[in-house]
């Protein structure tokens, strides 16, 4: 079963207006996991799909939302998966492709059949990101050996964190679709510091891992504008081009 939703983009003007409830309806994702489900969000920033899907009782085939008006969900996009879970597997036109914990698999476009289901008894949680593609590339999965490592922050800024560069353009090439994992270090809370903007490029951010009772504090809005919203664990939120984008908890 596939569960879509749509989102429109936002005027910074606009969104100075908005109420906590208008921010969460707006930009936050949250229930992206249930059992046997797949959840996707198609938002006007860039065309992008946020998802998640858990294959639990059974395999789970990635099928074309009204949204795309395509026959098959890859026909002009390219997918980007992250698994947050424990093994599961991904088999993409036949061939199966396993993905640990914070393994990835980036798949070109053009692919037919996509299918998400468990290994064993363990249970995966696929994090995925999609955005339209103009070129095919081939689909390959990264581990975190093989991901571009790069060390940042400090312990007293409490910022010290290490950035797994998993789908990008060093790694391998894809058309737009870049994917990374940020894991702190014990002790800091921060995901980046200084707070910064991307005028060239929206983002999602998506938070997993927490431990129970702990939330997150994703800052967000004009760097003379900001506003906040409160997240649980594996849940995402939508980032403007002209919006900040630190977290912290």
């Amino acid at each position: 079963m596939t569960q879509s939703e749509f989102r429109y983009a936002h005027h910074p003007e606009d969104t100075k207006k908005y109420t906590t409830e208008d921010l969460r309806r707006e930009f936050l994702i949250n229930d992206l996991f249930n059992e046997d489900k797949i959840k996707l969000v198609y938002t006007m920033y860039d065309r992008l799909i946020v998802g998640g899907i858990m294959p639990s009782a059974k395999a789970l085939k990635l099928e074309p939302t009204d949204d795309l008006k395509a026959e098959n969900f890859l026909d002009r996009r390219e997918l980007g998966i992250i698994n947050v879970g424990s093994v599961g597997k991904v088999t993409v036109d036949g061939e199966v492709y396993e993905l640990a914990n914070k393994e990835a698999l980036y798949i070109g476009k053009g692919a037919k059949e996509v299918i998400f289901e468990k290994s064993g008894n363990a249970q995966p949680y696929f994090y995925i990101n999609s955005a339209p593609a103009h070129h095919t590339y081939p689909t390959k999965k990264i581990t975190k050996n093989e991901a571009e490592i790069v060390e940042l922050g400090e312990e007293k800024y409490a910022n010290k964190r290490t950035i797994n560069k998993l789908i990008v353009n060093s790694v391998l090439e894809t058309c737009q679709l870049q994917m990374g994992m940020t894991e702190l270090h014990p002790g800091s809370v921060w995901n980046t510091m200084p707070s910064h903007t991307h005028t060239r490029r929206m983002e999602a951010y998506f938070y997993f891992d927490l431990e129970e009772g702990q939330a997150i504090s994703h800052f967000l809005g004009q760097p003379q504008e900001t506003r906040h919203i409160f997240m649980k664990n594996r849940e995402a939120v939508l980032s403007p081009e002209w919006s900040i984008h630190s977290g912290v908890g």
